[in-house]
């Protein structure tokens, strides 16, 4: 898996997990699935993904989209 696909599958998962414990737990956990929407704006604007950072440095090899 390259660091394109490993940032979108995180993203998405966080952002499932996110919405499944607001529905079963607390709408207070619909906080973490914005988050994850601002830092997808944020990396689309400026080109910089805290996520891709990390997953880079535990040795994700890199995708077309994050060099």
């Amino acid at each position: 898996m390259n660091l394109d696909r490993a940032v979108f599958a995180l993203a998405g998962t966080i952002t499932l997990v996110g919405a499944l414990l607001a529905a079963l737990v607390s709408p207070w956990w619909l906080l973490l699935t914005g988050f994850v929407g601002l830092n997808l704006l944020q990396s689309a604007i400026t080109g910089v993904c805290p996520a891709a950072t990390i997953l880079r440095r535990f040795g994700v090899t890199s995708g077309c989209a994050f060099r």
